[in-house]
């Protein structure tokens, strides 16, 4: 079992910067690829990063790439999304998951779930 707790969010103005984190419980996060989702009223689950187990290999979603960049250490359990040039559309609910080994895009391949951090980005 895997608890996942997200912080960082908050109320950015647009051009901003956040990061958000997130800590795993558990003694096998290494083991974990892990990975941002978000989610904004109305709208369906939308993969923003992953990184793998040993941080070897990362994917950002097209929304996102060159402005989000993910990132994990290993011995804090921890995961980071450093999120620069926020955007209105960036508005959302950020969660953190954590998966098998392999860097999976799909929300279904991901066992557990934070309960994630809002994110409101003002023009």
């Amino acid at each position: 079992q895997v608890q996942l707790v997200e912080s960082g969010g908050g109320l950015v103005q647009a051009g901003g910067s956040l990061r958000l984190s997130c800590v795993a419980s558990g003694r096998t996060f290494s083991s974990y690829a892990m990975g941002w989702f978000r989610q904004a009223p109305g709208k369906e689950r939308e993969f923003v990063a992953v990184i793998s187990g040993s941080g070897g290999i990362t994917k950002h979603g097209d929304s996102v790439k060159g402005r989000f960049t993910i990132s994990r250490d290993n011995a804090k359990n921890t995961v980071y999304l450093q999120m620069n040039s926020l955007k209105p559309e960036d508005t959302a609910v950020y969660h953190c998951a954590a998966g098998s080994s392999a860097v999976y895009t799909k929300p279904a391949s991901y066992n557990y779930w934070g309960q994630g951090t809002q994110v409101t980005v003002s023009s």
